[in-house]
This record gives C-alpha cells, sequence and structure tokens, in this order.
C-alpha cells in the first residue's frame, strides 16, 4: 500500500513515506497527536477517501492497487 500526498497549490501526486507523513501532520497540525493522526489517515484512505490536513490532502495511490 503506497500512499500519496499533493499540496493544495500543486498538481502533482507525490509517494510519501511514514517518516515524511508524520512531518507534514506535526507541521500542518502541531497541536495534534501525530501518531493517532496519521492511524485515522491510514484507515480512511483504504476506505478510498481522500484526506485534507490543512494544505496537505492524503489518498492510496491508484497505481499500487493495479
Amino acid at each position: 500500500m503506497e500512499i500519496v500526498t499533493q499540496y493544495t497549490y500543486e498538481k502533482k501526486w507525490s509517494k510519501i513515506s511514514r517518516h515524511e507523513a508524520m512531518n507534514i501532520i506535526e507541521k500542518e497540525m502541531p497541536e495534534t497527536d501525530v501518531e493517532a493522526t496519521w492511524e485515522y489517515i491510514l484507515a480512511e484512505v483504504k476506505k478510498g477517501k481522500t484526506i485534507t490536513l490543512g494544505d496537505c490532502r492524503f489518498r492510496l495511490d491508484a497505481e499500487s492497487e493495479k
């Protein structure tokens, strides 16, 4: 399972590691529990949803599902 991310001002989705995602979560939502937020994002993208957190979106990579 590959997670991709895109800032609202970008046109291209980019693959992201867990470590990079944690940094983004911490930057976008410093007052939240980073680990719990990451687990929530994983649970929701597995359902096919796109999650927006501040200026950043997360979703499953469509290419990795083939």
